[in-house]
């Protein structure tokens, strides 16, 4: 496999790489056809000072193009943000599949393991 197709990365801002790595937990709809991705980042570069602005949203892009949500929340601990929530939902069997393939190139270049509850 070359270097382009096994590339994954998750941006809060435009050309910047996120480097913590997130918690993400999957939940499907009974019919399995709709369903979200909760990632749960702790203290990630993002909400660094030198990096502070309005995050909008969250990105995650590969060799097969982007995805995108707009549903970021901050966590604060003592009036200080520790962590983002980020919900990804998505509506349809091929959005669900497509969020797949991007999760496993993710989780294959982070370390990241999966196991069922």
């Amino acid at each position: 496999m070359n270097q382009s197709t096994n590339q994954a990365s998750i941006q809060f801002f435009e050309g910047t790489n996120e480097p913590t790595v997130p918690e993400i937990r999957l939940t499907r709809s009974r019919d399995g056809k709709t369903g979200q991705a909760n990632f749960n980042f702790e203290e990630p570069q993002a909400l660094s000072l030198e990096k502070m602005g309005e995050i909008t949203g969250m990105t995650m892009i590969d060799h097969e193009g982007t995805l995108k949500t707009r549903d970021v929340k901050a966590r604060f601990l003592n009036g200080v943000p520790s962590g983002l929530e980020v919900t990804y939902t998505w509506k349809t069997e091929d959005d669900f599949q497509r969020f797949m393939r991007f999760a496993e190139r993710y989780a294959q270049l982070n370390g990241l393991g999966y196991s069922e509850k």
